[in-house]
């Protein structure tokens, strides 16, 4: 006796089941790509604004740093002043005159700085915040 062979056709049973396993997998592989789509898209988000923010801090660096050189010229500058000073009233109209330069200078480098680390930050958020928009936008 042989063995009996049974159709390799589905039944009306396995046919439903079949078809809402193949859509189930596809719905799974597609979600899968759009997370890791989303995943990597967030990384360089996330990555561009470090960046950004890095050139930033960097750029503010440089500028405390022109800052200091400066300032530090600028007391040079009154010690030699003060050194050919002869009389009371030639003291005190140089270390007025100092005083009010260093004020206007310490004045304009604060609003500079200000403004610098203004716009450093609003570049530094600027990709967080398009991502933010785009993903909920």
């Amino acid at each position: 006796s042989t063995p009996k062979t049974t159709s390799a056709k589905p039944t009306k049973i396995e046919q439903p089941l079949q078809a809402t396993a193949q859509n189930g997998s596809s719905q799974a592989t597609e979600a899968f790509g759009k997370m890791r789509q989303d995943a990597a898209e967030s990384t360089e988000l996330f990555q561009n604004c470090y960046v950004t923010g890095l050139k930033g801090a960097h750029e503010y660096n440089a500028k405390v740093m022109e800052f200091a050189k400066s300032n530090t010229e600028a007391v040079v500058s009154f010690a030699k002043t003060l050194s050919d000073v002869k009389s009371p009233s030639e003291f005190l109209a140089a270390a007025t005159d100092y005083s009010r330069k260093q004020f206007e200078t310490l004045t304009e480098q604060t609003r500079d700085l200000t403004a610098l680390a203004q716009r450093v930050t609003l570049a530094a958020v600027e990709p967080l915040k398009a991502g933010v928009s785009k993903a909920f936008g």
